[in-house]
């Protein structure tokens, strides 16, 4: 420990460590070419290992796309994907027939629950420019009476995610957009009804925070027993409880007084991600978190048997058209734009 606030400070790398109730968050960042007529890279593909490009070249990579980028369609059961995207654009589809594209400040919360199948791929929609983009997806574990859950999903659009603003002693600036829990009395925009997230009393946040150079912001308190931890994503250097931290690192931190936080001379970009754990054993292989062995079996098995719903979608890396705006369709038909 390193001092009475600060358990640990640990770099970060493509996969961030988290702590229960949380499964762990990636933080995509690519800066892609143009786009092509199929909204892929205006760019050549040689050299790649597509199907798993996981490797940053020439400033991006393609991940399981072969075409355009990103995910095409598989499963997941037992958890959910909080999809915080900061810059570009995601194409949805899912086995129970919904879809959509979101972006640039936009999240997307899904519930995986019983099992379904998603796909998730990075249009590049500017034929003429670049097309950077940026994202975390964070993986949320569900308690066990909870993994069977029916599956579903909603869009907290980037209109309407609450966002506080506040000014230390000397004027500057810290700027927190709430997209789970509440911070100073703003609560954020409900989450999905089956989630952890879902019970006040879980006292689960996902906090984005942006600080001034210089700024002194302070991580309020919460309750014994409230595991936290805090991603210094951008910026140069800060200091947390009086202990300095390098940016791309992370801190757990004591969750129950507050800790100061102390920006250095460049803008400073955070997560936090707090609250209480499930405390309930996890077993996860791949797509699947359950709490035995024996479900990630019947997980593997029932997916091989239902797929899931199956995949209503044309291909397996299907996207929307360069013109199509933001939006979502449910699976009941029901249709909804920002």
């Amino acid at each position: 420990m390193y001092n009475k606030q600060i358990i640990d400070i640990t770099p970060l790398g493509f996969q961030w460590g988290t702590v229960d109730p949380f499964l762990f968050c990636v933080h995509h960042k690519d800066f892609y070419p143009a786009g092509n007529e199929r909204l892929g890279p205006a760019a050549s593909l040689a050299g790649r290992n597509l199907g798993q490009d996981f490797t940053v070249k020439d400033g991006w990579r393609m991940y399981h796309g072969d075409v355009v980028p990103g995910f095409p369609s598989h499963p997941h059961r037992g958890f959910e994907t909080v999809t915080v995207v900061l810059n570009g654009f995601i194409d949805h589809f899912d086995s129970h027939g919904a879809e959509g594209r979101y972006g640039n400040g936009d999240v997307q919360w899904m519930t995986a629950g019983s099992g379904l199948q998603h796909a998730e791929m990075f249009p590049l929609t500017d034929p003429d420019n670049p097309n950077p983009l940026e994202l975390f997806q964070i993986w949320l574990n569900l308690p066990k009476d909870k993994k069977f859950c029916n599956p579903y999903y909603k869009m907290l659009w980037a209109e309407e995610i609450p966002v506080h603003r506040e000014k230390d002693s000397e004027g500057r600036s810290a700027t927190v957009t709430v997209i789970a829990g509440k911070y100073r009395g703003i609560e954020a925009l409900e989450p999905a009804p089956d989630s952890w997230a879902h019970d006040p009393e879980n006292e689960t946040a996902i906090w984005l925070i942006k600080l001034e150079p210089g700024c002194e912001w302070t991580i309020p308190e919460a309750s014994s027993g409230i595991a936290r931890r805090l991603y210094f994503y951008k910026g140069s250097q800060i200091e947390v409880a009086g202990v300095e931290m390098d940016s791309y690192h992370a801190a757990c931190l004591l969750a129950d007084q507050p800790i100061m936080v102390q920006n250095g001379n460049e803008e400073a970009y955070l997560l936090l991600l707090q609250g209480r754990p499930i405390a309930e054993p996890v077993a996860q292989y791949g797509p699947f978190v359950m709490n035995t062995q024996q479900e990630i079996r019947q997980a593997f098995e029932d997916y091989q048997r239902t797929e899931f719903g199956g995949w209503p979608w044309p291909s397996h890396d299907h996207v929307h058209s360069r013109e199509t705006g933001r939006f979502a369709r449910y699976a009941d038909g029901t249709e909804e734009n920002p």
